[in-house]
């Protein structure tokens, strides 16, 4: 069986030609590939040197199909894509004719006229994948209308969470993000993990305000304990860095920028951090950060947005709510004054949470729920 994916993900050509992506979406196509004959990727090639969470697809049965990158603010960029329709469906329609089944990745530009398109004109057999906040409230309008496309339409679509009136076509699927191998090794960390200050904590993530950056600095630039702080991890990168470093510098905390880093690098500090803070108010499906930091007894400080608290509760982590650095700066509190014993079975709980994460699951149900 022969697969398309049609994606926005990120790909740049390294200087020896070899083509890179995306860290997460890469790693998925790349365990996927056991399961097919040829998958084809039809995504964005960008211009310049690619990030450090890039990587390159390491099945030889991926074929990247380039698509002159597209979108953005202002209505000149979107004029740009509405000028680029016919050259995207084209390549697609060519795509489809050599493979048995898709796979179209939501929410994105390219879905506000691809899912018609597909929907319309095409019986092939596929999917969509939302990754997405599925039940959020005041969506923007791309986003709403991709959402009402796809809940009025007969194929499957795998989504974040388990929501009330679900449809039966919309099926919870949890993002895989982990190996049995990291699974086994994250239980023995997590088993000599120690849970006493001063504490380490870690946030990764794009570094804006949505994401919770700046409600983190303002809750640590009010705590008393700062002596229960031994470092606070930032991963990732934005227009704000500068300013947000700035700011830690200015309230004395023992902040360190990272920028972006490799996925071993990432996981290397899950395994020293005690903690992983991601109190976000964006629009989130569940972010595949929290799976890998509890799969390393990272306990998580989280806020309640999409399905984040379908999976975590005060059993094993902690559910910032109001999300509010007034809020935040009470569980620091809260959390720098627990009992060792109270964290440790809070991170062995944690662990077992991420069980459902794991690649092999994902390849699993996607052939006996979608495939079959």
């Amino acid at each position: 069986m022969k697969l398309a994916i049609i994606s926005h993900t990120e790909h740049y050509k390294q200087p020896d030609g070899t083509i890179v992506g995306w860290g997460p979406t890469i790693s998925e196509l790349n365990h996927l590939a056991q399961d097919f004959e040829e998958i084809y990727h039809i995504a964005f090639l960008h211009p310049g040197p690619p990030p450090p969470s890039s990587l390159p697809y390491t099945a030889s049965n991926i074929k990247f199909v380039p698509l002159k990158p597209v979108g953005g603010k202002g209505i000149g960029a979107k004029l740009k894509v509405v000028l680029n329709i016919p050259k995207i469906i084209s390549t697609v329609k060519k795509t489809l004719k050599q493979v048995d089944v898709f796979q179209l990745r939501t929410p994105t530009g390219m879905g506000v006229f691809l899912i018609p398109y597909l929907t319309l004109f095409s019986n092939k057999k596929g999917w969509y994948k939302y990754a997405g906040n599925w039940n959020q409230e005041n969506p923007p309008l791309g986003y709403a209308l991709q959402r009402w496309m796809l809940k009025n339409q007969k194929r499957k679509v795998t989504i974040n969470g388990n929501w009330p009136k679900q449809t039966k076509h919309c099926l919870t699927f949890e993002n895989p993000c982990l190996t049995e191998k990291e699974r086994e090794e994250g239980l023995q960390i997590t088993h000599k993990k120690i849970f006493e200050p001063p504490f380490t904590f870690c946030f990764v993530g794009r570094l804006e305000d949505a994401k919770g950056v700046q409600r983190i600095i303002d809750a640590f630039g009010t705590l008393d304990s700062l002596g229960s702080i031994k470092t606070i991890h930032f991963i990732g990168d934005g227009e704000k860095k500068e300013f947000y470093q700035q700011q830690c510098e200015n309230l004395k905390l023992p902040a360190v920028f990272h920028g972006f880093l490799e996925r071993p690098q990432v996981f290397e500090i899950y395994k020293s951090s005690q903690f992983l803070m991601l109190p976000s108010t964006a629009s989130e499906g569940f972010p595949k950060v929290i799976a890998e930091a509890l799969n390393f007894g990272c306990l998580p400080i989280v806020s309640a947005v999409s399905s984040i608290a379908q999976y975590i509760n005060m059993k094993n982590g902690f559910i910032v709510n109001p999300c509010t650095a007034e809020e935040l700066n009470r569980i620091l509190k809260m959390v720098i004054a627990l009992d060792t014993e109270i964290l440790k079975i809070k991170a062995i709980a944690s662990h077992k949470v991420a069980k459902d994460f794991t690649f092999e699951n994902y390849r699993h149900r996607i052939k006996s729920e979608i495939l079959k």
